[in-house]
């Protein structure tokens, strides 16, 4: 993301944080930055749709670290998803490998969105209050599994929005071009893929989490990479 970019998002997130502000104004403010995370994301595409060497398929690797480590790799698959991007989850050592496949913007977005909403899952965890007679371990999974939940949504929301705002004729074609190109891409590194069988969670922490999921700001401020960012969760 250009420095331009990124430091018009940190100035609207400050804003947000200000403690002067009022829910409305602070509700304004994030709801901006995500806007703008959005249509940069749709930006990059139609650039690339007339320069392909401007934004690459491609892929990295993050490291998701044990405590909650599934959980985690289920959150980075909740943002790598609305943003176009596939992932696959390897086990390493007590946590996941998360091999992320998309386009160099899209994969920035990821790592940019994770890093910023580890921290703000690990805040709202410690601040959440567990039932009483209540496992721990089992409230903060399901916290996580409606924190995840409600953002994967509101960047559908946001992406959607942005697509709209475009009114390209071609957008669409551009984009399922995108999805498909990252799925053969995908397939050339893991030919015989398998999906995960659901995952039961026993927990009462989904409502919690998703509240925190819907009052989660959906950008970066001054991340230093997912990867640090993966152990805050359950220290």
């Amino acid at each position: 993301m250009s420095e331009a970019m990124l430091s018009k998002v940190r100035k609207l997130l400050a804003q947000a944080e200000d403690p002067a502000c009022t829910p409305a104004e602070s509700a304004a403010f994030m709801a901006k930055a995500t806007e703008l995370i959005a249509r940069y994301g749709v930006d990059r595409a139609l650039l690339a749709a007339r320069d392909p060497a401007t934004d690459p398929v491609g892929d990295r690797v993050v490291e998701v670290v044990a405590p909650y480590a599934r959980d985690k790799a289920g959150l980075l698959a909740a943002v790598a998803d609305p943003l176009r991007c596939r992932c696959v989850r390897r086990r390493q050592g007590n946590g996941f490998a998360m091999h992320l496949f998309g386009f160099a913007s899209d994969l920035e977005r990821v790592e940019l969105l994770f890093t910023s909403l580890l921290v703000q899952a690990a805040h709202g965890l410690a601040g959440a209050s567990v039932p009483g007679g209540e496992h721990p371990a089992a409230f903060r999974r399901t916290w996580l599994a409606g924190f995840a939940h409600t953002v994967a949504e509101r960047l559908r929301t946001a992406e959607a929005g942005a697509v709209a705002e475009a009114a390209a004729p071609s957008m669409a074609l551009v984009l399922a071009d995108r999805s498909d190109r990252v799925q053969r891409r995908l397939a050339e590194v893991y030919p015989r893929l398998r999906t995960a069988p659901r995952r039961r969670l026993a927990g009462t922490g989904f409502s919690s989490g998703a509240e925190a999921g819907r009052r989660a700001h959906l950008g970066g401020t001054g991340v230093t990479g997912a990867a640090a960012a993966a152990r805050g969760i359950g220290r």
